[in-house]
């Protein structure tokens, strides 16, 4: 629950911010992601021919990026995809392997953990989350939202016929030896996270989806044989966990999915190789750039109780360009709430963004 109490804290502290979105945060990372030649064998064991033809990502940072140094431990991952599945392969190096939780959707970054955050349809504000330990204990769970608009997770939610599995360089919770790592391997069916948008979301040339991966690790210390957390002596509490990431989110929170990574799909087979520019986009940039109002309307609110009807009443807000050329979102007060619409004309687009995070992207006649 830590990481989730400081993830919330941290989404209340952008509220009071002042800073323009798309200048403190990172750009959000990008992966070609390529159909497989044969289905992948779930067995940890990262030795197919298709993996070995993958691109890894660049290694994992820490969550806030820059702001802190790079992890100690090399995290990287590939991706794949066929009729029937994603498939993510994980590299995690760990000179001591430690997992104790075997209860299905336990609160797994309790230990150390490999998280993934998915959101297929990156108009909706519903996306999903899975956790793993190095026991191949799983959690996987439904966000209706995300926590900063009152969203909820449904922990009763299953992905019937996932196939995960781990494989570990060394010996797990003996702490009288260094170990290597461990790699992991995933299937996702698309029968199971297709179920809000089937139609939407199965893969085709350029099909984009928003996408991020978090590496939990804990300090550890050797106490009668066994691995402890360790203890910061001024709390009496083991110290908080470290928390990387493929693509850093600014802040301790995973739970900003504007934030995540672009996960860009070809029909192309692994080991062809595909020219083509799958970075963020001028227009996902400004989409992005929107949430800047946004979190000053969050901030407006919890001061008025009510939202802002003008950008004077919000001490104004920073200009926007499209190579540089000024584009000027509207913002409208609703029934529920507000929302703010930027026309882009260049991209022939129309990006909405509403006070619950639910988004639109429209194209123009």
């Amino acid at each position: 629950m830590i990481l989730r109490l400081i993830s919330i804290l941290s989404v209340i502290t952008l509220f009071v911010a002042t800073s323009t979105l798309a200048q403190k945060y990172p750009t959000p990372e990008s992966y070609l992601c390529y159909q497989s030649t044969t289905p992948i064998k779930i067995d940890g064991v990262l030795d197919e021919e298709d993996w070995a033809n993958a691109e890894w990502t660049q290694d994992f940072v820490d969550i806030e990026g820059d702001k802190q140094p790079n992890p100690p431990f090399q995290t990287r991952l590939k991706m794949l995809w066929d009729k029937d599945y994603l498939y993510i392969a994980a590299e995690l190096e760990e000179p001591h392997l430690w997992s104790t939780i075997t209860e299905r959707d336990a609160v797994i970054y309790f230990d150390n953990d490999f998280e993934v955050f998915l959101n297929p349809v990156p108009t909706s504000s519903q996306y999903y989350e899975f956790e793993m330990n190095l026991l191949n204990t799983v959690w996987d769970l439904m966000m209706t939202k995300p926590y900063r608009d009152g969203g909820k997770f449904m922990n009763s939610w299953q992905i019937e016929g996932l196939k995960s599995a781990v494989k570990m360089y060394g010996t797990l919770n003996d702490p009288s030896d260094k170990d290597e790592k461990w790699t992991l391997e995933i299937a996702f069916p698309w029968n199971v996270i297709a179920q809000e948008h089937p139609l939407a979301i199965f893969p085709k040339e350029d099909t984009r989806w928003r996408i991020n991966f978090s590496r939990v690790n804990w300090d550890l210390e050797a106490k009668e044989g066994e691995y402890t957390k360790k203890i910061n002596p001024d709390t009496g509490r083991p110290y908080p966990e470290h928390n990387w990431v493929w693509s850093p989110q600014g802040e301790i929170a995973m739970h900003m999915p504007e934030q995540w990574g672009y996960l860009h799909f070809t029909e192309s087979k692994v080991g062809e190789k595909v020219s083509k520019e799958i970075k963020e986009t001028e227009g996902e940039r400004l989409h992005r750039h929107l949430y800047d109002i946004y979190y000053k309307q969050k901030k407006y609110f919890i001061t008025n109780r009510v939202y802002a009807k003008t950008y004077e009443e919000l001490g104004g807000v920073d200009k926007m360009y499209f190579d540089g050329e000024e584009v000027t979102p509207k913002m409208e007060l609703t029934l529920t709430g507000f929302q703010l619409v930027l026309e882009v004309p260049q991209e022939k687009k129309i990006y909405v963004i509403r006070e619950d995070s639910s988004t639109d992207i429209i194209e123009m006649n």
